[in-house]
């Protein structure tokens, strides 16, 4: 709701009450301050060019949802999601969790564990993570375990590896990945709440930026043609 009323505010701005002060001030021939000068050209190129600058992100965008969905264009997105800033974080956090509690119950219930490293890697909603626990499986099916391939990528975070590594020697695999899901579930909710809790506060910041200058400008050009009227 807030990135809606600050688009709207802005499209009004530029839409409606910009060109106004624009054809006041070339109706006074103004000396306009270089700020006002270039928010008017911005504005007069919006009014002309906006609607092809609409059209072509529309084709960017579904270029790249297009893309997106073939494999390379999925373990690309993947990827870039996992680098991420603050996101990055907290999807693989989700993934991982996801991971833990799958290996948890199957092995809890007596499934192999090579077929349950199958049906984690089927369950992986991210590529990065899904071709990881592909390779885990290979490794283990040739008898090196789950800790050693796990630790060996760094797409498994330490908590995990070590407490699989705790598990693989008291055969308690079920109750140490468990744990692991809950503590990293935890850190996902909290990592998500704190950012959440940003998007506000900085949309505002930039409402105000945006408006501020806008302001400044106009009026700064208006004290400007009375200054020469007087």
């Amino acid at each position: 709701m807030v990135a809606f009323v600050a688009v709207a505010v802005i499209i009004l701005l530029v839409t409606f009450v910009l060109p106004t002060f624009t054809q006041l001030y070339s109706a006074f021939g103004a000396n306009l301050p270089a700020t006002t000068k270039f928010l008017m050209n911005v504005t007069d190129w919006l009014r002309r060019f906006g609607l092809y600058l609409l059209i072509g992100l529309l084709v960017i965008a579904a270029f790249i949802y297009a893309y997106t969905r073939t494999p390379a264009g999925k373990y690309q997105r993947d990827a870039l999601i996992l680098r991420m800033p603050v996101i990055g974080r907290i999807a693989l956090l989700n993934e991982l969790s996801r991971c833990c509690r799958t290996i948890s119950l199957l092995f809890k219930v007596g499934v192999p564990l090579p077929e349950i490293m199958t049906l984690a890697t089927q369950g992986a909603n991210n590529k990065i993570i899904s071709e990881a626990l592909e390779q885990v499986r290979e490794e283990l099916i040739r008898g090196e375990g789950l800790y050693k391939p796990m630790a060996k990528r760094p797409v498994f975070l330490p908590l995990m590896s070590q407490m699989v590594g705790v598990g693989e020697e008291t055969g308690n695999l079920d109750n140490t990945l468990a744990t692991v899901a809950q503590s990293y579930e935890a850190e996902s909710e909290d990592r998500t709440s704190s950012a959440v809790g940003l998007i506000q506060p900085i949309i505002t910041v930039v409402i105000g930026i945006v408006v501020a200058f806008i302001a400044v400008s106009m009026f700064s050009a208006m004290y400007g043609v009375y200054g020469q009227i007087a």
